[in-house]
């Protein structure tokens, strides 16, 4: 007999309040509904919870001569877009139809269509920027074999609700456990694009440079690249000035090398975005843990 997990009273309650907000958030016109979400985690939850402090400490060390006006705009811009990527995400086909307005553009379309036509396995870099899950669902959508590999909830309460909706923008998606990672082995293996995101910090990762400064970064998407003969292409989906709507960028491949040297490319091409599109990277997230 399963052994019941212990109920746990506070991550209830945080799951309750989350998809009443969703609940109410998806009663609204799409559009008013991912500007308002937005102005919230930007003016209101954002200041409460410590967001605009954490941009402010990134923004200090990484760009220290960024005037304080530019600081303050990003300080509020930056949780703004997050806030729209969270409803965004639980929106399903109202995303999808955003996502695919604009053709896939950028030098790297035509690599990537030569290695799936050749059922080469493909691995997709992303960051936080824009809306990562437009591009996967757009990329779905037109046809692309593309999964995901996904971090489960701290709350598992509220995970659920999560996993269904990032289901809905399209599967497979794989979590990062020993039975999630078999299943995205054998995917990738048999020809399909698995997406990677990697601007997070990752303390068993290597020590490489990120706008400069030292960030542990995992090596795992060039190791598996490698491993598999896998072609390794940076894909990013920017938030649009209407900020409804995206463009996903296709970049060049990463050519083979070590990891280390992969790895610092695909940082390297990140930071170069992340400076055109400062207002839409997370820099909420503390990338530079000593």
């Amino acid at each position: 007999m399963t052994k019941a997990k212990p109920f746990k009273p506070g991550l209830r309650l945080q799951d309750r309040a989350l998809r009443s907000l969703i609940w109410v958030l998806l009663c609204l016109p799409y559009a008013w509904r991912v500007r308002l979400c937005g102005w919230l985690l930007g003016r209101v939850i954002g200041p409460l919870a410590g967001y605009d402090r954490r941009v402010r400490e990134n923004l200090a060390k990484i760009l220290p001569d960024l005037p304080e006006a530019e600081v303050r705009r990003l300080s509020r811009a930056v949780p703004n877009n997050a806030g729209r990527t969270l409803i965004e995400m639980y929106s399903g086909e109202e995303l999808i139809e955003r996502a695919m307005k604009h053709p896939l553009s950028g030098p790297g379309l035509a690599e990537l269509d030569k290695a799936i036509a050749a059922r080469r396995p493909v691995i997709v870099v992303s960051g936080h920027i824009g809306n990562h899950d437009a591009g996967r669902a757009a990329l779905i959508r037109r046809g692309y074999p593309f999964g995901g590999l996904y971090r489960p909830m701290m709350n598992p309460y509220f995970n659920e609700h999560y996993v269904a909706a990032i289901s809905r923008l399209g599967t497979p998606l794989f979590p990062r456990d020993k039975r999630g990672m078999a299943g995205m082995i054998r995917f990738l293996r048999g020809g399909g694009m698995l997406g990677l995101l990697i601007d997070q910090h990752m303390g068993h990762g290597a020590r490489l440079s990120f706008f400069g400064h030292d960030a542990m970064t995992a090596l795992s998407a060039a190791e598996m690249a490698i491993k598999y003969d896998a072609l390794l292409i940076p894909i990013y989906a920017i938030r649009l000035e209407n900020g409804l709507d995206f463009r996903i960028v296709v970049e060049s491949p990463i050519p083979r090398g070590t990891p280390e040297a992969m790895t610092q490319a695909l940082n390297d091409n990140l930071e170069a975005l992340v400076r055109q599109h400062l207002d839409q990277w997370l820099w909420i997230h503390r990338r530079w843990k000593t």
